[in-house]
């Protein structure tokens, strides 16, 4: 960080908002895009629905083998 940055006036906590949820983008490979638009398209569903019900049916895999 550069030296002549002047915090002397900043307020702490200014944009702080508790119980705020940060949503993390999610980038996918150009062919996994196209292929589950089109299948989210197939079903009728909106593509973040889609990709929600693969990753849950995902989970249940991972936990069942536990």
């Amino acid at each position: 960080m550069k030296r002549e940055y002047d915090f002397s006036a900043g307020e702490r906590g200014r944009f702080y908002r508790p119980g705020a949820k940060v949503t993390l983008p999610v980038y996918l490979d150009q062919e996994v895009l196209a292929y589950l638009q089109k299948q989210a398209s197939a079903k009728g569903v909106d593509l973040g629905t889609l990709v929600n019900e693969i990753l849950r049916r995902d989970i249940e895999l991972v936990e069942a083998v536990k």
